[in-house]
């Protein structure tokens, strides 16, 4: 099935794949991406998926380890970024699908290692592609789930629906609780579990989706109003050198599929 809101996941990410790489996103961060590799542990004979795989920074991170890396994603210049930079580093080991999270392509139990990273509150069906990425994986293998903690229950709504005013392809942050729910519901016993604490600076939040100053200017107030002890938004902003900051909470959760 392919998701409902892949328009919406299409336009934002055509519009975020030039500054994807650029070293003021943290998404790319290399202590970060060395962190996730040495808990995952790849084997040189290792056949690696990531899923919803964006620019491919964290498979670009397994290539040198492991025999072949597929990057799978929906949008068509995000994996062409990716491709550029695999080529540009002689990652010749790599192949780019596209294709979405909830219909993958690939045979049954046909990769030893499933990942995938800060995507899973843009899919509209959480089970769906959860459950094809755990089909896919050999028994035996692993499947890392990296992503965003929703804020406490109070603020949940409110943090979601200004994740979705600065990227419309936003759905849902998941609660730690529902990520290891989908774990257990898939027959995967939880092995790591690791949660970061990982610094956004507002403006380059903002800017990366290219949010239109309007909406930059209305999240700007909200933050200001919070950081004031006016009305929370579940960011608990804060400032830092005269600049809005704000802590997103990553989750790292790594399963094993029993077999």
């Amino acid at each position: 099935m392919k998701p409902s809101n892949l328009e919406a996941v299409n336009r934002s990410f055509e519009l975020q794949a030039p500054g994807f790489e650029s070293s003021e996103v943290p998404f790319t961060k290399e202590t970060y991406l060395e962190e996730m590799i040495s808990y995952a542990a790849p084997e040189k004979q290792d056949v690696v998926l990531e899923v919803a795989a964006g620019t491919c920074a964290c498979g670009r991170s397994f290539a040198p380890l492991v025999q072949t890396v597929v990057c799978l994603d929906a949008t068509l210049s995000m994996l062409q970024v990716g491709k550029r930079e695999a080529d540009l580093h002689r990652l010749h080991n790599m192949v780019f699908v596209k294709g979405c999270a909830e219909e993958l392509p690939f045979l049954d139990a046909s990769f030893d290692l499933v990942f995938s990273r800060l995507a899973f509150h843009h899919f509209t069906e959480t089970d769906v592609a959860f459950s094809e990425m755990a089909r896919v994986l050999k028994p035996g293998g692993k499947l890392i789930m990296i992503d965003m903690e929703a804020a406490a229950e109070a603020l949940r709504d409110t943090e979601d629906a200004i994740e979705k005013l600065r990227d419309p392809s936003h759905v849902r942050n998941l609660s730690q609780v529902e990520m290891k729910e989908l774990f257990a519901a898939y027959g995967l016993s939880v092995i790591k579990w690791e949660p970061a604490d990982i610094r956004q600076r507002l403006k380059s939040w903002l800017a990366l989706t290219k949010t239109p100053e309007r909406i930059q200017k209305e999240i700007t107030e909200r933050m200001q109003a919070d950081i004031s002890g006016g009305e929370k938004t579940g960011f608990s902003p804060y400032l830092k050198s005269g600049e809005i900051c704000f802590d997103q909470r990553w989750v790292m959760l790594i399963g094993k599929k029993s077999g």
